[in-house]
């Protein structure tokens, strides 16, 4: 599938977003928070990596590109979509190596913090039903800047299974909310 280009503003962003640090995160704050939904449509959706499955309030869209990530060239593959004034999404990528898989959720972590200007909480526990349990997986809430200057408020939650990575993403909540309590403890791997 190609990449929405017109979905990004590729000469407005700073030089390293242009760069293709954290395309997922990129692609979730350029779609911009201003779709309005009534009311919260759950589905569940098979992501097609190491048989993960996520629910989302609305039907995500499903893009990939080439990218480095940790110092190495992936196939990073997002699903997102927007509903009740939020930006939800799950980028995975397979980092192909057991010793590669730290640094890439580390770059994960510090990429979207860094890409929103946000400063990162401390990291609360995270348990993802079937992951490789990682010291550096986790979830945290973010308070930062869009490119444009408009604040934002998010949570984010990194973990993996195997040599993949994940990037589970809800901009536009607060932390404890309903929904995004609901979005990241319904992600699971299998069936």
């Amino acid at each position: 599938m190609p990449w929405p280009e017109d979905a990004l503003a590729l000469g407005s962003l700073p030089r390293p977003l242009r760069r293709g640090i954290l395309w997922p995160t990129v692609l979730a704050v350029s779609a911009g928070l201003t779709a309005c939904a009534p009311s919260l449509d759950w589905r569940e959706v098979r992501v097609g990596a190491a048989e993960s499955v996520a629910l989302f309030p609305c039907k995500p869209a499903a893009h990939a590109r080439e990218l480095p990530l940790a110092g190495q060239q992936v196939k990073l593959t997002l699903h997102a979509c927007q509903a009740g004034d939020a930006t939800w999404g799950l980028a995975w990528a397979d980092v192909g190596d057991p010793a590669r898989v730290a640094a890439a959720l580390q770059a994960l972590q510090e990429g979207v913090r860094a890409n929103l200007s946000g400063a990162r909480a401390q990291a609360r526990p995270h348990s993802v039903k079937g992951q490789t349990p990682h010291p550096s997986s986790g979830r945290w809430s973010l308070e930062g800047r869009f490119p444009d200057g408009k604040p934002v408020t998010g949570q984010v939650a990194v973990f993996s299974r195997g040599t993949f990575v994940f990037q589970a993403t809800a901009l536009g909540v607060v932390e404890g909310s309903e929904a995004a309590d609901t979005y990241f403890g319904a992600l699971r791997f299998g069936p």
